[in-house]
């Protein structure tokens, strides 16, 4: 959507394909991350009001449109190669924005947009700390969490697509072995937890962050919807035929045709039982996700 409209177009009604168009252009900012979650809750609920084409266009006022590519900016305030990506764009160098985290009797928590050094210590004691990577650039290809937990437990989450190699030693505790083996993306960093648990532990567990739940729930409400459409243009095209055959002298015809709107509608109403089963679990796996967050 633009702000440049002809005279007269700002009035005119937005269809349901116009809001899907500029609901995908909000979920491609957020998996890009020009928006933040709030901003992006905020404008996709606009958009699903938005009754004209005037309400629809500031929405994407400041977003580049699909397939357009924004101008770089002048200063860079990361150094690597112009138009690197993915993987690559997260591997930056330096020492990192933080070398190392303390929990006595407390916690510590280093999460969100912060960079992995090549080795990031931890201690606790009587407490407990949560390490996430799943928005954190890396400051080498292979980086190294040394956990060290006395009566206490640490919390490693990485991103899906990272290999993740587990040495640590436990003593009357343990560290979680689960996530090895998973292969890693190609140009992906690797993350190898070690230390030393003392009736204590060290978890390490893989998760894709809120915003690319979100993003998944978004696409697979896409499907239904399509889903939908589909099936109600086929018991429409039936009923069609139909009609058709009622002034016809063709009775058989007429039959198959009612036969084809009952399985038509039969369909459908499977398909329904279908969705109401997976938004079930839809709600049961976001009331999960929602509690391990708070955790």
């Amino acid at each position: 959507m633009t702000d440049e409209l002809p005279d007269g177009l700002p009035e005119l009604r937005a269809s349901d394909a116009d809001r899907e168009q500029v609901a995908e252009v909000l979920r491609d900012a957020l998996a890009e991350g020009r928006l933040d979650m709030e901003e992006f809750e905020e404008r996709l609920e606009a958009t699903y009001k938005a009754r004209t084409y005037k309400e629809l266009a500031p929405i994407t006022r400041d977003l580049p449109a699909p397939g357009v590519t924004p101008p770089a900016p002048t200063v860079s305030m990361v150094k690597q190669p112009v138009g690197a990506g993915g993987w690559a764009g997260r591997i930056v160098g330096g020492d990192g924005s933080s070398r190392w985290g303390v929990a006595v009797l407390g916690g510590f928590e280093r999460k969100g947009r912060w960079t992995m050094p090549k080795r990031f210590n931890s201690f606790a004691f009587w407490g407990g700390g949560v390490i996430d990577l799943r928005e954190a650039n890396f400051a080498d290809g292979e980086v190294v969490v040394n956990c060290v937990a006395i009566m206490g437990g640490m919390s490693v989450i990485v991103p899906p697509g990272v290999e993740v190699v587990v040495r640590g030693i436990g003593v009357m505790g343990g560290f979680d072995h689960r996530e090895e083996g998973v292969e890693g993306d190609p140009g992906a960093p690797r993350v190898v937890v070690t230390g030393f648990a003392f009736w204590g532990g060290v978890g390490v567990e893989r998760k894709v962050t809120k915003a690319e739940r979100l993003r998944q729930k978004e696409e697979r409400r896409l499907e239904k919807l399509e889903r939908k459409a589909a099936r109600q243009e086929e018991l429409e095209e039936s009923r069609r035929r139909a009609l058709e055959g009622t002034g016809s002298l063709d009775h058989r015809g007429s039959l198959d045709d009612a036969r084809s709107i009952h399985r038509a509608a039969m369909e459908q109403h499977r398909e329904l039982m279908r969705e109401h089963r997976e938004a079930r679990r839809e709600e049961r796996r976001e009331r999960r996700d929602e509690r391990r967050d708070r955790d």
